[in-house]
């Protein structure tokens, strides 16, 4: 039976723990085929972010077109990106060419090691681009880098779910450590932990997205693929003490 195919639009990591190698990593366990586009090449460890050097957008443009005029292209996940402009392009390509490829953004604003990745100057532009998104997948303070308007976390999540479906990731929940809670436009729900023996690791969020991004592709509806996701990352977070973590499917 073949499995179906899936791309990761975003940067590459050498340590392997975040960005496309990781995402590949994570669809490789999920049973589907991942292609792979570079944003960035970065010189990183899972400890320490030293340079970055984003790929032209002409040159991600032509390798959008070239992977959907030869693939069915069931999911998309994206990573990181230079720009609010960079993003639009790239996504609105992706509905020209494929109308029914679900679109899962991780909105990496900043690595963990504190590098700032994207600012978010233009709202207009925002809410354009996530009308033609499925899901993204904002923690606690990225979600607040997404508005201008000064709510709170659950809040904004409510607000930007009135235009995409929103999973804000409890990692750094204040009151509820490991909640997550998915927001679509007329309801919400609560995905509690199965566990809170974790350690932290390097790229959490990009193996998250990137396995609901693999469910979505073997056809799951969007609760059932972030649960199911939540499941892996659990496995992953407990895979080892070091920030560098295992992939298996638990």
């Amino acid at each position: 039976m073949s499995r179906p195919f899936v791309v990761s639009i975003a940067g590459l990591d050498p340590s392997a723990g975040a960005g496309l190698l990781a995402d590949v990593k994570t669809f490789e366990q999920h049973q589907v085929y991942g292609f792979a586009i570079s944003t960035a090449n970065t010189i990183q460890t899972e400890n320490e972010f030293v340079a970055i050097q984003w790929t032209d957008l002409d040159f991600v443009m032509q390798s959008v077109e070239t992977i959907f005029n030869t693939y069915d292209i069931k999911a998309v996940k994206i990573g990181i990106v230079p720009s609010l402009a960079f993003l639009k392009a790239v996504v609105f390509l992706i509905k020209k060419l494929s109308p029914e490829t679900k679109i899962v953004w991780d909105t990496v604003l900043k690595s963990t090691t504190k590098f700032d990745f994207l600012t978010i100057k233009n709202q207009t532009t925002l809410i354009e681009i996530l009308k033609e998104i499925d899901l993204i997948t904002p923690n606690y303070n990225e979600i607040l880098q997404l508005s201008s308007k000064g709510f709170n976390a659950e809040t904004t999540a409510i607000l930007l779910s009135k235009h995409c479906p929103v999973l804000l990731k409890g990692g750094h929940n204040p009151d509820e450590i490991g909640s997550d809670y998915l927001y679509l436009e007329n309801e919400y729900f609560n995905l509690e932990p199965n566990s809170t023996t974790i350690f932290d690791k390097h790229g959490s969020g990009c193996v998250l997205s990137s396995a609901i991004t693999a469910h979505l592709a073997l056809g799951q509806e969007l609760k059932t693929a972030c649960a199911n996701a939540k499941k892996y990352i659990e496995a992953y977070l407990q895979s080892n003490p070091t920030k560098l973590g295992y992939h298996y499917v638990p």
